[in-house]
């Protein structure tokens, strides 16, 4: 099982590395889906199945749709149409479709091998994690979510047009 753990931790730094290198936004995010799917896959085989479920519907599920939306509102402009047709250009699916690919081999090996907890045979159970995290940890939960949405609102403040006055100029 240290095998899939360290391809998984592979396939999560080269899917990192390639939000950083590309040059285009959405190319970026699709690579960033699967670096979380890999972290994802991590939190399973270290034993905790909750966790990475909870990576999978949060990060990579509803997070990605809020900066795909934040891109698309701030995207906005006459030559719109035709950026967003280049993004879907040849070739800018291979990386992330052959990362996934790897993902889900490791994920299917791990779950035909079975053995997904930690070396004591111990895993994390929902009930001890919602536990820690709505007690001891809440301010710190509440403190990162009006971090996230302080970001998102000068996000939009930033990248918003101003309107034009009735003279032409802004």
């Amino acid at each position: 099982m240290d095998l899939v753990f360290y391809l998984a931790a592979a396939v999560a730094i080269v899917s990192s590395l390639l939000v950083v290198i590309q040059a285009n936004i959405v190319h970026s995010l699709l690579n960033l889906v699967v670096s979380l799917l890999a972290v994802s896959l991590i939190f399973f085989l270290l034993g905790a199945p909750f966790v990475a479920a909870l990576e999978v519907i949060v990060y990579a599920g509803a997070i990605m749709v809020l900066f795909i939306f934040a891109i698309m509102l701030l995207a906005l402009g006459p030559n719109t149409i035709a950026e967003e047709r280049s993004w879907l250009g040849k070739g800018v699916f291979w990386a992330p479709a052959m990362l996934s690919l790897a993902v889900v081999i490791l994920l299917s090996y791990a779950l035909q091998a079975g053995d997904t907890r930690l070396p004591g045979g111990a895993g994390i159970p929902p009930k001890e994690l919602s536990l820690k995290l709505f007690g001891p940890y809440l301010p710190a939960v509440e403190l990162a979510s009006m971090l996230l949405l302080a970001g998102l609102i000068g996000a939009f403040h930033l990248g918003r047009r101003q309107p034009r006055e009735k003279g032409g100029k802004l």
